[in-house]
């Protein structure tokens, strides 16, 4: 079961102990809770064996997104990868900030920014990737948790980019223990160019959560300079 599944079933058993100790003192009818817990964990069900997570995480990106610190550190992670790849000369293509956006878009995860990346698959193909290009993508990757560290002193997200940069350096042939290094190295690359550009950063977090086009964006980040 993955871990998606098994957040969702711990949701369920809170569900239950809640309703068990709070129902009697506030009328709450047994069949609410009951019905509740079998709807999620249906889902956990369902999406373990057919959804590969994606059900799972919109469901508890759903829950999360009633915080607004949630919300906000999201909008904070993603400009952070945008604004370090429009820095670096990789075109976004777009940019999503929920899970369930993600999921209508065919993307995984709880949303991101989506580059240009063909140059980038191309020379991986051809197993001639520069090394310039490796360092620009992987300082990209590190963004948003550069980002959140900037921000917030530190970092709740960045799974999946880590992953990502994981992967391509095992394609390329670094060793497993070069990869917390470059994990280092990348998100200190990162966090200076963010903070070299920081009004540029805020401005492109505004746009981002009042949801502006690509272009918009494009557009805070040069007004910012």
């Amino acid at each position: 079961m993955s871990q998606t599944a098994l957040n969702l079933v711990a949701i369920s058993v809170f569900l239950i102990t809640l309703s068990t100790l709070l129902g009697p003192l506030i009328n709450l009818s047994p069949t609410i809770p009951a019905i509740a817990t079998f709807t999620i964990l249906g889902i956990a069900t369902v999406d373990s064996f057919s959804l590969q997570g994606k059900g799972g995480t919109i469901v508890l990106d759903w829950i999360a997104r009633f915080s607004p610190q949630h919300r906000d550190r999201i909008i904070h992670h993603e400009a952070g990868h945008f604004l370090v790849a429009h820095l670096l000369g990789i075109p976004v293509t777009g940019y999503t900030l929920s899970a369930w956006e993600a999921w209508k878009k065919g993307q995984s995860g709880q949303g991101g920014v989506t580059f240009d990346d063909q140059e980038l698959a191309l020379q991986l193909e051809k197993g001639t990737i520069s090394t310039q290009m490796v360092d620009r993508y992987c300082t990209v990757w590190m963004a948003g948790i550069a980002a959140e560290n900037l921000v917030f002193d530190r970092a709740e997200g960045g799974a999946d980019d880590q992953s990502k940069l994981a992967s391509v350096l095992k394609i390329l042939g670094f060793s497993a223990s070069a990869y917390q290094q470059k994990q280092r190295f990348h998100a200190l690359q990162a966090k200076t160019l963010l903070q070299e550009n920081l009004s540029s950063y805020k401005a492109l977090v505004q746009v981002m959560g009042q949801r502006g086009t690509v272009t918009d964006c494009q557009n805070a980040i040069v007004k910012g300079v």
